[in-house]
């Protein structure tokens, strides 16, 4: 498995706008080969910004790549980075990736729908 995130220094007060964002965009992960999930994570509070990373799985990182030269991928981004009257982030988003060394999972929990 192969987890990609992108961590955003949202400024304080913009935070409802970047949810909206996101919560509003079709990104089409659904039809891409290898697409595990997705996730928003909003993280901890600092004096000028709270950081939120997007986070997605995949079956491998070939997987991702491919979504990463996707016509999918270009239309989900199109509008990422235009001008606003007020920034929303602090810096541009730090990209992560990980390949998965070790997986746990809790086989008593029942899986649901969305995973």
């Amino acid at each position: 498995m192969f987890i990609a995130m992108n961590r955003f220094k949202v400024v304080k007060g913009e935070e409802a706008a970047f949810e909206a964002v996101w919560s509003s965009r079709k990104t089409r992960l659904d039809e891409m080969t290898g697409f595990l999930g997705f996730h928003l994570l909003k993280g901890p509070e600092k004096a000028d910004h709270t950081l939120y990373s997007s986070h997605t799985s995949w079956a491998s990182k070939e997987d991702f790549t491919a979504w990463t030269k996707s016509e999918q991928f270009r239309e989900s981004h199109r509008n990422a980075g235009q001008p606003r009257e007020t920034p929303m982030y602090l810096g541009h988003p730090e990209f992560e990736g990980f390949e998965t060394v070790l997986s746990e999972s809790n086989p008593r929990r029942p899986r649901q729908a969305a995973e």
